[in-house]
């Protein structure tokens, strides 16, 4: 076996780019709503009528969520959490026992079979008891080991390990290191093929869940063989058992928010783990993770979900008792308009999460893009709900819930659901990380047809033969894009009930066409620099996402009617979302032209050069003394292991 290396990889701009588009899946087999609304098609037949899910599923679904309700409302402490910053032993023992690790395994292997829509509801239930709680039950099996073997593990690995994870075991995902964080090429864990196992070596940080795991899901790069007979190598999954000799958990990492959150820095020293514990071959490893998040990226929106709920009602009930000049606040305007964007974006946003979480239930969608929306829409979202929150309880919402109570009064943890929140913005894909995600899936169709024109490794004969074949496509897409329903007063009249959402849908499928007119300029304006118009591409998707928002809503305002389940008020509430999405969509719009992005190149270009530190004087710096990064050089460990098994 040879040894493990220390160096870390070097990789440049363009194999970066080559291992991420890899990774990706290259297909579209089957059809996305989101992918054809980027196009400029705006294909309401495949969300509407409003998919359902099958009557057992509800059953099942309802019979848990009950369970799960009395055990948050009886069992679950978060003034403790919040205090201790731990989840209580006994908590995470009471979740094994009523099956919440297991929510979304099968049956046979000892689970709930809950489906994607009631895992979230769950998600959504429990994160609104404890943040940190549903953060712990999503991190195991969203992105944690059930997952990625569910889709992509052999039956003898499933046999194996979705029995524990179903009811004993809690699991975790380790891909970031210390210096590798959404540039995964340059991955510097390694894992050497010795026999008939791997030998793991490298450090991972932030594994969520990692300080109490009993299994973890590990990427490291797996060195392709010299005679090209053992394996291909490259970035490769596997299942690790978290007390095998050689694994050391160094710290257990603490947060501006989520204070109960199991998170570390894990060592790996001649870690040796057997070739059958590999999931799919090697190098798979980043499509596996890619895929595993095209559903488990809902579980961060559900949360947001009911994150959403819980600031309307303390809103609903904090602005009806606190008067100010002779009325109660939710009165005065300034007020009644953060309440009416809280109401009217959590009903989106629910809608959102339930149509995406119910088309990956049926499968007959290609949901990769509607979840990317969702993860970026939610946590964004999520953030300014909680944020107006604050700012509707004045004084009261930055006060602590333990100093409100020490004083005698209800003691509302809103300022801990901002920097709880706070998180989403940044994990499982960053904003500006899921800007350029979605915005490369956007354009899928155009680099399908086009990509050889500005690719410069192209040779001028691959250049000619895209250049016809983009002659071809465009010739019968660019017409499509003239005119279409939107402009007909009568479209989509069947959402037209006292309120008139119709106007909404027609105002999605011009703006589709709009959207997709003004990606096609931009590539003929900038062809191969597009990648680096991060800017424009970052609003490009915002204006997808609200699009999308809109479309679901007044859909999940038509099922709502349809159902006789306050079918009025889902009309309204629909109608004040997309008359304020709208305003927000008309000035993405302009930004995309009017706006600071070159200047602000400019600037960051004399900020890095020095020009401007003249700016900085006049203060302190506060900050400790260490390297920006830390050292992650394999070898063992020298700290104490702080893993706390809960066994």
């Amino acid at each position: 076996m040879s040894a493990p290396t220390t160096k870390k990889p070097t990789v440049t701009e363009r194999e970066a780019r080559q291992v991420a588009e890899a990774a990706r899946e290259q297909d579209w087999r089957k059809p996305s709503f989101a992918k054809e609304l980027f196009l400029g098609r705006f294909r309401l037949d495949l969300i509407h009528p409003h998919p359902l899910p099958a009557d057992e599923d509800v059953q099942r679904g309802e019979e848990f969520l009950g369970r799960l309700r009395e055990f948050c409302e009886t069992k679950i402490d978060s003034a403790v959490i919040e205090r201790d910053a731990r989840i209580p032993d006994e908590v995470i023992a009471g979740l094994k026992e009523i099956g919440a690790l297991g929510m979304k395994i099968d049956t046979k292997y000892g689970g709930l079979g809950l489906t994607q829509v009631y895992y979230n509801k769950a998600l959504a239930l429990v994160g609104s008891a404890n943040p940190a709680v549903g953060a712990l039950l999503s991190a195991h099996q969203s992105i944690g080991v059930p997952q990625p073997l569910k889709i992509f593990g052999t039956q003898e690995q499933k046999d194996a390990f979705l029995p524990r994870c179903a009811r004993t075991d809690i699991s975790a995902f380790l891909l970031t290191e210390p210096d590798v964080g959404s540039d995964p090429a340059r991955l510097a864990t390694t894992a050497v093929r010795d026999g008939d196992d791997y030998v793991l070596d490298g450090v991972k940080l932030w594994t969520t869940n990692g300080v109490v795991a009993d299994l973890l899901v590990v990427m490291a790069r797996v060195p392709k063989s010299e005679d090209g007979k053992d394996g291909k190598g490259g970035i490769t999954a596997f299942v690790v058992e978290a007390d095998s000799e050689g694994i050391t958990v160094e710290n257990r990492n603490a947060f501006m928010g989520l204070r109960g959150l199991e998170n570390g820095v894990t060592r790996f020293h001649q870690v040796r783990v057997p070739a059958a514990n590999r999931i799919g071959p090697e190098g798979a490893g980043l499509k596996i993770a890619l895929t595993t998040l095209n559903t488990g990226r809902l579980s961060l929106p559900a949360m947001c979900v009911g994150a959403g709920k819980w600031c309307l009602k303390i809103a609903r009930e904090w602005s009806a008792v606190r008067e100010q000049w002779g009325r109660p606040v939710a009165l005065h305007e300034a007020v009644g308009s953060k309440i009416s964007f809280i109401a009217a974006t959590t009903f989106a946003l629910e809608a959102v999460v339930d149509l995406s979480s119910q088309m990956a239930d049926e499968n007959r969608n290609d949901i990769r893009i509607e979840a990317a929306l969702a993860k970026l829409y939610g946590s964004e979202m999520g953030c300014l709900m909680a944020d107006e929150l604050v700012q509707i309880r004045g004084g009261r919402g930055f006060e602590t819930a333990e100093s409100l109570a020490a004083r005698g009064e209800r003691a509302v943890p809103a300022e801990q659901l901002l920097r709880d929140l706070r998180i989403n913005r940044i994990f499982e894909g960053s904003t500006e990380i899921m800007h350029l995600l979605i915005a490369r899936e956007a354009v899928d169709a155009h680099l399908s047809v086009a990509g050889d024109l500005i690719d410069p490794d192209k040779s001028l004969q691959d250049k000619a033969k895209a250049g016809a074949n983009a002659g071809v496509f465009y010739a019968k897409w660019l017409p499509k894009l003239v005119a279409g329903p939107g402009q007909l007063p009568t479209s989509y009249g069947d959402f037209k009930h006292g309120v008139d959402l119709s106007p909404h849908l027609r105002y999605v499928e011009r703006h589709s066409r709009k959207l997709a007119r003004s990606t096609f300029y931009a590539m003929s304006r900038w062809q191969g620099r597009m990648e680096t118009k991060q800017g424009f591409l970052g609003r490009i998707v915002d204006i997808g996402a609200e699009l999308f928002a809109m479309s679901a809503a007044c859909v999940r305002a038509e099922l709502l009617r349809r159902q006789g389940d306050h079918g009025r008020e889902a009309y309204q509430l629909a109608d004040a979302f997309c008359r304020q999405a709208r305003i927000r969509v008309d000035e993405l719009f302009t930004r995309l032209w009017s706006n600071t992005d070159d200047l602000d190149r400019k600037v960051v270009k004399g900020v890095l050069g020095g020009s401007f530190e003249w700016l900085e004087r006049g203060v302190v710096d506060p900050s400790g003394e260490g390297p920006w990064i830390a050292d992650a050089t394999p070898g063992p460990a020298t700290r104490e292991n702080v893993r706390r098994p809960l066994k």
